[in-house]
């Protein structure tokens, strides 16, 4: 895990992880769409973080997500989800529509 992680409390569906980037719209949207889920996550914006923890993110980040793009959202160390795909999102989390 990287340092800077924030924790948001919520229903536990899994270890969820979202890197962001606090200037992101669409990082926005998928912690909003988390949020009203109700799930529990941690997250990081990434470029609010000191040159040698960017670094150290961004190397992690791209062990699921080789393009290192944002939002890259990570569900227990095995499920990577890259960019905002509500519907994704929400079948991972166990939620149906």
């Amino acid at each position: 895990m990287c340092k800077g992680m924030k924790q948001m409390e919520g229903e536990h569906r899994g270890d969820v992880k979202l890197y962001a980037l606090s200037t992101c719209l669409w990082c926005r949207r998928t912690r909003r769409l988390l949020d009203t889920l109700g799930v529990a996550y941690r997250y990081v914006e990434v470029d609010l973080l000191d040159e040698e923890q960017q670094r150290r993110a961004i190397e992690h980040i791209k062990k699921y997500n080789p393009l290192g793009s944002f939002p890259t959202m990570v569900v227990n160390d095995a499920i990577p989800i890259m960019g905002y795909k509500e519907k994704k999102i929400k079948e991972v989390l166990g939620f149906v529509d």
